[in-house]
């Protein structure tokens, strides 16, 4: 179970990160103040014979405060034991720019959909393939080796269009030809207090959707490609506590698409129960529809030229609530500023926000 209050300073956000775990929130919502959150079933089956060869299932269907019935994970794999395994379906591949401790700007919803919201600035995580397609499935291959190390390749198969919210992409209407092909390998290392890893994703597909220019041209948009590393300290070795010593995360991402290059570096710092985090992110747009019927009416973005993001973010962990190890409450806070061009005169804008967190675990 998890619970939001939510309160921000302003009616529109400033990136197309969303800031609620409901999955049908979009950057452009309205509201200032929220009451969001989900409930989540978790159903799984393993069978395992010789002690060697397995297989096994899981799906995990979600209710929200707004009504819906949605569903999380539902994915189906096998293999061999310490050796190699398979899962096709829709699920979560390695996750490149981990947040560390519950926070304000996490990510929300389908992984794979809705990413970028024309008119606000795109903080790219590696998160483009990583899956949880709500138009598409998965399927990975994984192969841990030498101890520490592990490989995955993870291919997405989906709509490629739906990664814009609204099929809006720089002022044009992007319109489908077929479907995307994300290829996603990711080699990581993980020792007692170490871990690290290194990715790739991109789609394999030309032309899998565009728009057409004035001249009824097709302009192919589909030529996306990103690269990232994550690295993690831990003090206490311990991965699975919750407030143990010191935690660092430090992750970096780029991503070079057609008219457009991106990047993103992050820092959290988790001591005890308390965490603090900072985060750039560097959009680069090189073309933007000059027909003023086709820009965005709303954001903060609406042409060509470098915009910079600066987030920091706070939280503090009340666990045990009531004496119930599965009861905590999380407080969360975060400041963000949007650098546009100087072209807007005013070229500065930000928003802040804070959270009341209710998770709780069965």
């Amino acid at each position: 179970m998890e619970f939001n209050v939510d309160a921000a300073s302003s009616k529109q956000q400033l990136s197309s990160l969303r800031a609620t775990s409901d999955k049908k929130n979009k950057p452009a919502d309205k509201d200032r103040w929220d009451i969001n959150g989900r409930i989540l079933i978790g159903l799984n089956g393993y069978r395992e014979i010789n002690d060697t060869n397995f297989a096994g299932f899981v799906v995990q269907p979600l209710a929200d405060l707004g009504g819906d019935m949605n569903l999380d994970d539902a994915a189906f794999y096998f293999g061999q034991k310490q050796d190699w395994s398979i899962k096709v379906g829709r699920y979560e591949a390695y996750d490149m720019f981990p947040l560390g401790q519950d926070t304000f700007i996490e990510y929300s919803g389908n992984t794979a959909n809705d990413l970028y919201e024309d008119g606000f600035g795109y903080i790219y995580m590696m998160k483009e393939g990583r899956g949880r397609s709500k138009n598409g499935g998965s399927i990975q291959f994984n192969k841990p080796f030498l101890d520490s190390f592990n490989f995955e390749i993870n291919a997405l198969v989906n709509n490629g269009e739906k990664i814009f919210n609204n099929s809006s992409y720089h002022g044009y209407d992007i319109e489908k030809k077929k479907n995307v092909v994300y290829v996603r390998p990711v080699l990581s290392w993980k020792n007692d207090n170490f871990s690290s890893a290194i990715a790739a994703e991109t789609n394999v597909v030309k032309n899998a959707y565009g728009y057409y220019d004035s001249d009824g041209k097709f302009r192919d948009q589909s030529q996306r490609t990103g690269y990232g590393a994550t690295f993690s300290w831990n003090s206490e070795g311990d991965w699975d506590a919750t407030n143990k010593g010191l935690k660092i995360n430090t992750s970096f991402a780029y991503m070079n698409a057609k008219d457009e290059n991106n990047m993103t570096i992050g820092t959290d710092i988790i001591w005890e129960k308390v965490g603090l985090g900072y985060y750039y992110a560097n959009n680069n747009i090189k073309k933007y529809n000059s027909d003023p019927d086709k820009k965005e009416k709303h954001g903060h973005i609406n042409g060509k030229g470098k915009y910079k993001i600066h987030t920091v973010n706070t939280s503090y962990l009340i666990d045990n609530v009531m004496d119930m190890e599965n009861f905590n409450i999380y407080l969360g806070a975060y400041w963000s500023l949007l650098d546009r061009n100087k072209a807007y005169g005013d070229n500065t804008a930000d928003r802040y926000g804070a959270r009341v967190r209710f998770k709780y675990f069965y």
